[in-house]
């Protein structure tokens, strides 16, 4: 739960950072804690990033984009409700901010399983941005996890339409098709994933369940086998040791029934040996 908690993060983390700062006030920009709070973020120093922007609060308590760090450092500090607060500040001030939106809807949806608040959160975002794939891939992942498959494979589409490259929404959209077992529709898409991010691990396990379902077992263990050299996860090893009982079964079975039949054997022939 941890491992994924800052795993999330980092991609928060680097939502916050790749803002563009449009609506910035050219005032705040000159600021020299502004540029250092947002070094202490991108280095880790979290508690230290949060100081700078609580320091400049008093001077900007209506700038959206000092709310806005002030959230992600909040969730960097696992403090859910206070960058929540944050984030409503912001729409507040600015009720068309997309990061702010896309934020709140990571909250929803990852931390607190709300999926139908994410979807509305994110179908904002769409609305404001329609040609953002990112956008679309996301909304996509709260529909799938709201059990709206259909519709999440229609978000996942244009996304794709957007990036054909784009790596994240064909593993999201392959993940959907194993829940369909579409167990094809689901290899190609993890496979085209892998060809842009040969370590992806989600499309790594993704195609190892694929080929599972059409039983191609030797394929899924090699696909376990690569992810088990880049993540040693035991549950990886457990599935793969699953595969290698359903492949080598009848080799198995028939030796346990020569091992029984021989140890008859030998039982019989001890009473005539002994006569």
């Amino acid at each position: 739960m941890l491992k994924a908690w800052g795993f999330s993060l980092t991609g928060v983390l680097a939502v916050g950072l790749s803002l563009a700062f449009g609506q910035t006030s050219s005032s705040l920009l000159k600021e020299t804690q502004w540029e250092q709070g947002k070094r202490y973020l991108a280095e880790g120093r979290t508690k230290e990033a949060k100081d700078a922007f609580e320091s400049l609060l008093k001077n900007y308590p209506e700038e959206p984009d000092v709310h806005l760090f002030l959230g992600i450092s909040s969730l960097r500090l696992r403090d859910v409700q206070a960058a929540k607060n944050h984030l409503k500040k912001v729409l507040k001030l600015s009720p068309s901010h997309v990061e702010a939106l896309t934020l709140l809807g990571w909250i929803k949806l990852e931390l607190e399983q709300d999926y139908t608040s994410a979807i509305g959160e994110y179908g904002k975002v769409v609305q404001l941005r329609p040609d953002s794939s990112e956008a679309q891939n996301n909304l996509g992942v709260a529909l799938r996890k709201n059990g709206e498959l259909d519709k999440s494979i229609e978000s996942f589409n244009r996304a794709l339409e957007l990036n054909g490259d784009y790596s994240e929404a064909l593993s999201n959209r392959g993940w959907v098709y194993v829940q369909q077992n579409k167990w094809r529709e689901g290899r190609r898409d993890f496979e085209r994933a892998l060809e842009t991010n040969p370590n992806d691990e989600g499309a790594l396990y993704g195609l190892a369940r694929t080929l599972r379902g059409v039983r191609d077992y030797s394929g899924a263990q090699k696909a376990l086998s690569k992810l088990i050299s880049q993540s040693p996860n035991f549950v990886y090893w457990l599935e793969w040791g699953q595969l290698y009982l359903v492949r080598y079964y009848w080799t198995l079975l028939l030796l346990a029934i020569a091992l029984f039949a021989y140890s008859r054997y030998k039982k019989r022939r001890r009473p005539s040996n002994g006569g």
